[in-house]
């Protein structure tokens, strides 16, 4: 293959993150009310039925389907599947930055106003419960932060001869943040709570 050839086929090419067409897209909405005068943000309960992390407080979203003409969409279809609302209802103003996980997951976060005394139908086999709660109090109160060590385990098979240092080689273990917030006896945590931080933070630079 020749030079002249690889340039014609790579020139154009718009870079990606690499190895992204495998990865799992979901996307949530923040969602803001306005109650008793202030901003509060509007957080669902995962119905205690469900498979995966039944219990844990998040936002509402899902998985982006083949037939989603993007992730905005799916913010808001998720939303208005999840809280019973209509579309009409929901107004989304902003884009958070997009997180990846080490799990082969992109997370698209966006911000969006519900109407000031909207009429739920919650979707008893994905929402337990929803709850608000007042921007001002995760302001005032801030975030806890935890620590998890992550040290890599290696397969039985792993080819160490192959590699400098064979099985004396020097792995980097990871330290990763995980964020904390209370509000009455509620936990808020794991990508929830980052979400939750990015916006916080990026409302207190104004």
């Amino acid at each position: 293959m020749e030079i002249k050839q690889l340039v014609e086929q790579l020139s154009d090419r718009k870079p990606v993150i690499l190895g992204s067409e495998q990865f799992a897209k979901f996307a949530v909405l923040l969602p803001l009310i306005e109650k008793e005068g202030q901003t509060h943000i509007l957080f669902e309960v995962r119905s205690l039925k469900m498979r995966r992390q039944p219990g844990e407080i998040c936002f509402p979203g899902g998985r982006v389907d083949e037939g989603d003409k993007n992730e905005k969409y799916t913010a808001v279809r998720e939303t208005t599947e999840e809280l019973g609302i209509t579309e009409q209802e929901i107004e989304v103003f902003a884009s958070l930055d997009y997180m990846i996980t080490p799990f082969k997951t992109i997370i698209y976060p966006y911000v969006g106003r519900l109407p000031n005394s909207p009429s739920f139908t919650p979707n008893p086999s994905e929402v337990e419960e929803v709850f608000t709660v007042p921007i001002k109090h995760f302001l005032n109160e801030g975030a806890k932060i935890h620590y998890i060590d992550f040290k890599p385990e290696l397969n039985g098979d792993f080819p160490y001869h192959q590699i400098p240092g064979g099985e004396k080689y020097k792995w980097q273990s990871r330290k990763m943040e995980e964020v904390f917030y209370y509000y009455e006896d509620r936990v808020i945590w794991g990508l929830t709570a980052r979400i939750l931080q990015h916006f916080l933070t990026l409302i207190q630079k104004n």
